[in-house]
């Protein structure tokens, strides 16, 4: 770790800076997500940030937030795990590695919790499909994410 870089637990006060950070990452290509209403952004970043048991991880460089991973400590019958929600690198930082080194922080981080392992899903028609199978995921072939629209 450089000594301009910081690893923490993030928490309340750091979610306007992973609002902005995740609007950033996801606003354009390839997933151009529209979070152009303020209030929905906040209110999405919160949810998922501030639920029962969550782990937010963030990565400063020279006191600005350039990494964030979003999600909670999940038990489960093969026991405890982090789930990732949102993880997602500055634009102008990603391709260089940061990547790769602040998911092997959180790593080291939810070993020492003594987690079993980390959950997370992701399209695999992304670049971030092989970012994550190039840090050691997997596909789970029995595990199928199933989506029905109500709202026309």
């Amino acid at each position: 770790m450089n000594n301009s870089e910081q690893f923490i637990v993030l928490n309340e006060t750091h979610l306007p800076q992973m609002a902005e950070l995740y609007k950033n990452s996801f606003g354009r290509e390839p997933w151009n997500d529209d979070w152009s209403d303020k209030n929905q952004l906040t209110q999405y970043i919160k949810e998922i940030s501030c639920s029962f048991n969550s782990l937010n991880y963030g990565l400063f460089l020279d006191g600005k937030l350039i990494a964030v991973s979003i999600g909670m400590i999940r038990h489960w019958w093969e026991g405890t795990n982090y789930n990732i929600e949102e993880f997602c690198v500055s634009p102008e930082f990603q391709g260089n590695g940061i990547g790769s080194r602040f998911m092997g922080m959180i790593e080291a981080d939810i070993k020492n919790r003594g987690l079993c392992g980390i959950f997370l899903q992701t399209d695999n028609d992304k670049p971030a499909y092989n970012f994550y199978r190039k840090n050691g995921f997997s596909d789970l072939s029995s595990h199928v994410s199933l989506y029905k629209r109500v709202k026309e």
